[in-house]
């Protein structure tokens, strides 16, 4: 039986507590169905039967909940009364006693929020559809020779990483897609960058690789990168993507889906770029081991030569291994030649890098220092006048302090300062000659002498 809001006024009926009791958890169960409810637990009482019993309230008001056995999975949080909670279940009517309650399935502390659960949901279904496969993600290049970035231009994400970046390969290429990184409509925006960066351009030459990134934070200051729309982006990108997203103990759907996981901002630079001069020491390595080798090898021909003509051999053979050790001799020459010319043309390569970084001017830096500096100016403007009252107090008592121990008042006290014709202070007897005229300052006053 269903209670309408006319209920009373159509029909003439006598109802038993039980009917309306019944009708009313009908009306009820119709309208709320299954919600959300967040509040503090009180009177919890665990039953033989293993059903669970408590209060959930909140200021103004309370509800009884009910948790049946079984309901809740092995292993999930104990219950406690004064905890804060979140709780997913049923409205209902409890008829014995005529109480509404909540038939609780779902059971979380209040920080987990909904965005967990969402979190949850989609990444299980993201997974159940192979968006996670670690068979798909593709291997980074080695030496990548353009990078892209999406981030937020402010943030100080892409100042931690172009530091890196410099330091470790300034001859690679970077090309910044500024988008916002939190807020409505960023996911957006990520996505559309992805999609630009990794189609074919005539403003720019292709990526080799694109990164994901921006700094720590909440669960709700990171959720973009946790949308779907990022996630499919990041899945049917052609080109290798990395995501750098937060701390190392933050976790986001990007980062399930993308190539490579990187735990910071820093990390993510460090793992997609060689040390330029780590490269360069290893071909100076591997330089000197082959040329270690080749005259080890031409040693040893050369030993076996030496043998064979020693020994009775026939003209024709001796001439055929002088040929061979000339032979030898030119392909270990041309051998030096190309691994010299080699090494000059990697640090040529290594050096003109360097020199077409050094020559793009970071603007978008520059204008974040010029505001960093606009903003300290007005903070020092800012500052109330007692700072200068209080300096000029630290002033006059320094100035007190060399008044009392400075010459003057040495003078003052009846002590006299001599000096020779040059000037220079006569601290013994042997500094001055007879005749020679010297100078002697007192409080009041300067008069000159002559040695005798």
């Amino acid at each position: 039986m269903e209670l309408t809001g006319d209920f009373f006024q159509t029909t003439s009926k006598v109802l038993t507590v039980a009917e309306l009791t019944r009708a009313i958890r009908g009306t009820l169960e119709t309208k709320f169905g299954a919600v959300w409810v967040q509040g503090e637990i009180s009177n919890y009482k665990l039953h033989p039967s293993g059903h669970q019993y408590f209060t959930l309230k909140d200021q103004r008001a309370a509800i009884a909940c009910v948790i049946f056995r079984n309901t809740l999975p092995p292993g999930a949080q104990p219950i406690s009364d004064g905890a804060q909670v979140q709780v997913y279940g049923n409205v209902s009517v409890f008829e014995a006693r005529g109480q509404y309650q909540l038939s609780v399935q779902i059971l979380q502390s209040r920080g987990a929020g909904l965005l967990q659960a969402k979190f949850e949901a989609l990444k299980r279904k993201l997974e159940a559809e192979g968006l996670f496969d670690p068979a798909r993600k593709r291997p980074l290049p080695k030496f990548p020779k353009r990078i892209g970035i999406i981030t937020s231009p402010t943030g100080a994400a892409i100042r931690d990483m172009l530091n890196v970046l410099r330091r470790r390969a300034p001859h690679v290429a970077v090309l910044i897609s500024p988008v916002r990184v939190q807020g409505l409509g960023a996911a957006a925006e990520i996505a559309t960058a992805l999609k630009e960066l990794a189609a074919p351009n005539e403003a720019w030459p292709p990526i080799d690789l694109i990164v994901i990134t921006r700094g720590g934070g909440s669960i709700e200051d990171l959720w973009e990168f946790n949308e779907e729309i990022v996630a499919r982006a990041i899945f049917h990108s052609p080109i290798p993507v990395v995501s750098a997203v937060g701390h190392e103990i933050d976790f986001t759907i990007a980062d399930f889906v993308s190539d490579l996981r990187a735990p910071t901002p820093s990390a993510a630079a460090e793992l997609i770029v060689s040390d330029s001069m780590e490269l360069a020491r290893r071909v100076g390595e591997l330089g000197n081991r082959l040329q270690k080798y080749l005259r080890g090898v031409l040693g040893q021909s050369q030993t076996r030569l030496r043998f064979l003509s020693e020994r009775t051999l026939a003209r024709e053979l001796i001439q055929r291994m002088r040929d061979a050790q000339q032979q030898l001799d030119l392909t270990a020459e041309s051998l030096r030649r190309r691994l010299k010319q080699f090494v000059i043309d990697a640090r040529t390569a290594v050096a003109a890098r360097a020199q077409s970084l050094k020559a793009h001017d970071p603007k978008r830096e520059l204008l974040v220092r010029r505001s960093n500096l606009a903003n300290l100016q007005r903070r020092f403007a800012a500052q109330p006048p007692r700072l200068l009252q209080n300096a000029r107090q630290r002033f006059q008592r320094v100035d007190g302090v060399l008044r009392v121990l400075g010459p003057e008042a040495t003078l003052r006290r009846g002590y006299s300062i001599t000096t020779d014709a040059a000037g220079n202070v006569i601290q013994t007897i042997a500094a001055v000659r007879p005749k020679s005229k010297i100078q002697t300052r007192v409080a009041d006053g300067e008069f000159e002498s002559q040695v005798l």
